[in-house]
């Protein structure tokens, strides 16, 4: 069951969290930001995000927008329009080299999972082989280049695990795992520039807490790894040895989070919250042990409140929270 919300920031907001910059031991992290053309990403990267990177000791390499053309635009068709979308946030990825970035993802909504995996997935040529050719990109799409392992670490009260077959409100929202690992909608997925699709070990579950019946059954034959609330909140072993299986499994990790993880006093307006989530603060805290792993290439934030909806700032406190815990990680490699 998902999911139609986004980003919004002030950089003001920095200040009255309380937040710190520590200096940061040696080079500035270098940061690439890619994002939806959707009124909440714009506003989070407009407002602020980029003094609060370089505050914690970032470099900003590149903002890069997701744009259709004027004929993909006229297109019809949610879903088309979804996976055309994906494949330009997938190109976007792309063109930067191998392991010289590390990638924030600003995102609409959870179905931008596609685009993210893909273009980690042909980030750049292989080694040695030089860089991307935008215009093969553009006639061949992400194909041309040997595709890396990702693993996905998928922070979210809901597993988004449903195909048409056992969806219950027939929402692609409610399927980008299940797309992503090729159970489901395969022209979509190539539509999408991923390809192979994800093998389920790859795949660790965070947090989950709403699950339908029959989307609990494909979990239960999958081999989805899980972690628990309970794993966040107190910080378990089980954190690293996951992170440590999937670096052994994979060239590169990915981590996505949809808002309604969180307690639900700190997404009050998203329209699909679920008791018993943990606070930002241990999230965040659990965020900086998975970045600590060298493999932790990307983090995506999506369907956060804005606006009308955030009207206290919660949720948007909540975010910057949620960003800050994944720099202090990579500061600690």
């Amino acid at each position: 069951m998902k999911k139609m919300m986004c980003l919004g920031t002030l950089w003001i907001l920095l200040l009255s969290m309380g937040a710190t910059a520590q200096p940061y031991a040696g080079e500035n992290i270098p940061v690439v930001i890619v994002k939806n053309r959707h009124p909440g990403p714009e506003v989070m990267e407009k407002g602020g995000l980029i003094p609060m990177l370089e505050d914690m000791g970032c470099e900003i390499h590149g903002i890069d927008t997701v744009k259709l053309t004027p004929a993909e635009a006229k297109q019809y068709g949610e879903w088309h329009i979804a996976a055309l979308e994906n494949r330009h946030l997938g190109e976007l990825i792309a063109k930067n080299k191998r392991d010289q970035y590390f990638t924030i993802g600003l995102l609409k909504n959870c179905n931008d999972l596609w685009g993210m995996l893909a273009g980690l997935q042909h980030l750049g040529a292989a080694e040695g082989s030089g860089p991307v050719d935008e215009r093969s990109l553009q006639r061949d799409g992400l194909a041309g280049t040997k595709p890396l392992r990702i693993g996905l670490v998928w922070i979210d009260a809901h597993a988004d695990f449903n195909t048409p077959e056992t969806t219950l409100s027939g929402m692609l929202g409610g399927m980008p795992v299940a797309v992503a690992a090729g159970m489901c909608l395969t022209r979509l997925r190539l539509k999408t520039g991923l390809d192979p699709a994800l093998p389920t070990k790859y795949i660790v579950m965070t947090g989950l807490r709403d699950v339908d019946p029959l989307e609990q059954e494909l979990l239960d034959r999958s081999q989805c790894e899980m972690l628990s609330v309970n794993d966040i909140r107190t910080l378990s072993d089980n954190i690293g040895l996951q992170m440590e299986r999937l670096s052994r499994l994979t060239d590169l990790i990915y981590v996505h989070i949809d808002m309604d993880v969180l307690d639900p006093e700190e997404v009050r307006g998203h329209p699909l919250t679920a008791p018993e989530g943990p606070t930002s603060r241990e999230l965040s805290a659990a965020l900086e042990v998975m970045f600590s792993y060298p493999k932790s290439a990307a983090i995506g934030i999506a369907s956060l409140p804005h606006g009308e909806n955030d009207k206290d700032l919660l949720s948007l406190k909540a975010a910057y929270r949620l960003v800050g815990g994944a720099i202090r990680g990579i500061k600690k490699r």
